[in-house]
């Protein structure tokens, strides 16, 4: 392979989440690799630079962060930000795992597996890939291009490309047994993995088998999260609050607000006495378990033609546990048969009033599911006696999910007990856990999806210039994605407590072509060792929307062994799954803040049949410098703007509540097409605001910044030490829609969408003995202002969280050939999740701090 200096200093082993643009850690000899394919590009070359960054993260750095899930690895690196599921999010995660770069939304990466597209998975009619798809014990390494790639691979490359190589050379076996567990006792991890390889004449075959079982955590274990943190802005204090729904029921009447007393009795009710604390019922981490079997072969038919295959599946068993159902409902009183309680508390006989109550009575909510993900490859490559090569491959995907829901109340069946006076809701007694058996009821929802790709290619040499060869890579794809969510029929009806559930149905198929080209335009020329243009463009047609193009230009200009300029400019575009056209309308909670409503207000969200595909522009530019007079060392700066247009999302809730009503919470600005289509309501009894917010394209998002990479590896005392520095600097993320105008929440934290740090830094240091290793890492998020208390008129007692660091640790000691042991403490020094006054859960932002403190690590890892 043609490798200079800086292409070496690129490839040489890096720090965890080093920004380089190597296609492996290890250096391969020419003998064995020819050509490589570089995360980013379809053409196979044997210079490993491109013009667009990639980081990789190698086997080992995964092994030290004692990680039993890839997205515990992703979620950390300085490029990754926003709205991102992991086990600290409870409330609506459903347990599945997402990465998010640039927090542009996870649906605006695109997760590959060896270089062709993952299936979406996870629970309902998935949009993204669930990475609890993919086993940790089967990565060889994971290759992620931080630019826009649709040109490349088609839709969803718009923030970036996680492309995760699974182990298809391994020889032997290698079996692992990992434990962690919190300081706290919680929260514990098993993972057991066994790895089998074997080479034969004419191929190889891996087999591996993965299975790790995570405990939970209660948000009633931890000081900063046992109760729901309320602010009594005009004394400067806090106190413990909750949800207004609460045990033993509470009344709203024309002139009443009363609370419940388990003998039947009533007292008018008091938010800072009265309120529930949903907290102690709820989970801080979500316990799961799963199952992977993974299978990766290779066999020469004949000494031109290759048959690839690939095969995983994975089952996941997660749950998470919320506060007993609130229910709310209006009935007449009834003096005479649900007795005279009220009436002394001015509720008058015959008045309309409002109920609602906590199910304590029959204990919390269960959420529970069952996860199946296939996903099998079968392909054919080879070379022409030109050498030109060829690939065609066949990709099947399908997910089915069961998730079922517990302890819940069919509420239209009491209230017909109630209308028949067969039910007394002003009489504890009929609210018993025993009574309510025959109301009690299990929710059992299932969806899932599917996937076909149909692809060939060709890739090779076109002609000689006189600074190389030129590079060419075509092919044509055939994809078809359907998907579909069954709601329980209760909730399809309308029975239950909550707004009904439509059901969500549809597919699509689109056809694509692709022609890229690698062109040397200079070689061995002055101040220009090599410079090289590439180019790329795709076009497609959908049967949702229709047809379009993107494109791709990328320069790389090798000035000479030391530094190397890059830049590439790309169109993008993502294209609406089956979930945003089709999915079914129903209810969602939101937060909101308006002085007079509850925080949640409930909002009908769904799928528009009218999207159309976003569009984005995208530029990167940067360089890499490897200088000659600091053997070991390399630096990288590449420069960020992604700008999308016609973006699919909902609109701002906060927006569409002040926009819709004044401030004693009366309908305004009817004719407004947006108040016109939330239909926003106001119930001044319950302080409940319910409005319609479904998806539409609404606008344009831009963000753009700096990735810098500092690497340094040097031998010194004896020992191999390597030490590297990840910074990511945010300098906008702007979200703008006609309605709600432009916020940039570059610095700012959220209630739902996560956090946009402004400056976030990964430092890393490795040291290496013959048989040992031991590393350090420093995570800083930078300190970040709360959305919330961005208004004038906002009452914020914590209106901005500070810098955040994390340490970590961990050792690896060989005791022999056959077994080695590691350990690790994450959190090292136990730092608290932060409060801050417009928190999303646990008082905390999950999305983006570490809620669990300090985290042991140990395994023992047996190899033959």
């Amino acid at each position: 392979m043609n490798k200079t200096k800086l292409g070496l200093a690129i490839a040489a082993a890096v720090p965890l989440f080093s920004a380089h643009n190597a296609v492996a850690a290890e250096e391969t000899s020419a003998s064995a690799v020819e050509r490589i394919e570089v995360t980013g590009s379809r053409i196979k070359r044997t210079d490993m630079e491109t013009a667009s960054p990639v980081t990789v993260i190698g086997a080992d750095e995964i092994r030290a962060s004692g990680a039993a899930s890839i997205d515990a690895v992703l979620q950390k690196m300085t490029a990754a930000s926003g709205a991102m599921t992991n086990p600290a999010v409870n409330n609506g995660s459903g347990g599945n795992a997402r990465v998010d770069l640039r927090g542009l939304g996870a649906q605006r990466t695109l997760v590959l597996v060896n270089g062709r597209r993952m299936i979406n998975s996870g629970t309902g009619a998935a949009s993204t890939v669930d990475l609890n798809t993919i086993p940790v014990s089967m990565i060889k390494q994971v290759e992620v291009l931080k630019d826009g790639a649709s040109a490349v691979y088609g839709t969803d490359a718009v923030a970036g490309v996680v492309n995760i190589i699974l182990k298809d050379d391994f020889e032997g076996l290698d079996m692992n047994l990992n434990g962690a567990i919190s300081g706290e006792g919680d929260a514990d991890e098993t993972s057991f993995d066994i790895t089998m390889g074997s080479s034969f004449d004419r191929g190889n075959v891996v087999i591996g088998l993965q299975y790790t079982d995570r405990g939970d955590a209660s948000q009633a274990d931890r000081d900063f999260s046992d109760c729901p943190i309320e602010e009594d802005f005009d004394n400067g204090s806090f106190y413990c609050g909750g949800s207004p729904y609460s045990p033993f029921g509470r009344v709203w009447g024309d002139t009443a607000d009363l609370q419940g007393n388990a003998d039947g009795s009533w007292h008018d009710y008091v938010t800072e006495n009265d309120a529930y604390n949903f907290s102690q019922a709820s989970y801080l981490y979500t316990p799961m378990r799963r199952l992977n079997l993974t299978g990766v072969g290779n066999f020469d038919l004949t000494d031109d033609t290759r048959l690839v295959t690939e095969f995983t599946y994975s089952k996941r068993w997660s749950d998470q546990q919320m506060a007993p159902q609130p229910v709310w409902f209006d009935f007449k009183y009834d003096a005479d048969a649900m007795g005279d309680s009220l009436l002394s508390h001015g509720v008058v006989d015959g008045e309309e009033i409002s109920y609602g109550r906590r199910m304590t009575d029959v204990g919390p909510r269960g959420y529970e599911q069952v996860v199946d993900t296939v996903r099998a490859v079968i392909g054919l490559n080879g070379e022409f006696d030109n050498g030109w090569g060829w690939d065609t491959s066949v990709v099947f995907g399908r997910n089915d999910s069961v998730d079922r829901a517990t302890n819940l109340l069919n509420m239209g069946s009491i209230q017909d007990a109630i209308s028949k006076q067969e039910f007394n809701p002003l009489d504890q007694g009929d609210w018993s856990k025993e009574n309510l058996k025959p109301y009690n009821y299990t929710e059992n929802n299932s969806g899932g999806s599917q996937l076909l790709v149909l692809s060939a290619g060709l890739n090779g040499e076109v002609m000689e210039l006189p600074a190389g060869y030129v590079g060419f890579a075509a092919g044509i794809e055939h994809r078809e994605e359907k998907a579909w969510y069954v709601p329980d029929s209760l909730t399809s009806q309308g029975l239950a407590n909550d707004p009904r559930v439509d059901p969500t149905g549809g597919r699509f198929d689109v056809n694509e072509a692709y022609v890229e080209l690698a062109v040397p335009l200079l070689a061995d020329a002055p101040f220009a060792e090599m410079v090289d243009l590439s180019a790329a463009v795709r076009a497609f047609d959908y049967s949702t929307f229709g047809s379009d193009e993107t494109w791709k230009l990328g320069l790389t200009w090798r000035v000479n062994d030391e530094f190397m300029a890059r830049a590439v400019r790309s169109t993008a575009f993502r294209a609406p799954t089956v979930n945003e056209l089709y999915a079914g309308q129903g209810p969602s909670f939101e937060q909101i803040d308006l002085p007079y409503a509850q925080k949640q207000a409930e909002v009908t969200v769904g799928g528009n049949e009218n999207l159309t595909p976003e569009q984005a522009d995208t530029l990167t530019a940067g360089f890499v410098y490897a200088p000659s007079w600091l053997d070991g060392f390399s630096m990288t700066v590449d420069y960020f703007d992604i700008e999308i247009e016609n973006a699919i999302a909902r609109e701002n809730e906060q927006y569409i509540v002040e926009t819709c009503l004044d401030a004693t919470g009366q309908n305004v600005n009817n004719d407004l097409a947006l108040c016109q289509f939330a239909s926003v309501k106001y119930n001044d009894k319950t302080r409940r605001v319910t409005f319609n917010n479904q998806l539409k394209n609404i606008g344009t998002e831009h963000t753009k910044g700096y990735d810098v990479n500092f690497k340094y590896t040097f031998d010194a005392l004896g020992l191999a030490w390597r030490t590297g520095l990840d910074v990511t600097i945010l300098d906008e993320y702007t979200v703008e829609s006609a309605g709600a105008g432009s916020v940039d929440y570059a610095g700012l934290i959220t209630s739902g969408l996560g956090s946009y740090a402004e400056l976030k830094t990964n430092l890393n240091l490795k040291v290496s003995g013959d048989n040992w290793d031991a590393q350090y890492e420093a995570r800083m998020i930078d300190g970040v202002d709360d959305y919330s208390c961005q208004k004038a008129d906002a009452k914020c007692l914590v209106p901005s969280v500070g810098t955040v660091v994390y340490h970590d640790i961990s050792g690896f000691y060989m005791l022999n050939d056959t077994v080695s042991l590691q350990a690790g403490v994450n959190n090292l020094f136990d730092k608290q999740a932060p409060y801050y006054t417009g928190n999303n859960d646990s008082n905390t932002d999950p999305y983006t701090y570490d809620v669990l403190g300090r985290r042991f690590f140990a395994g023992v890892n047996v190899k033959f």
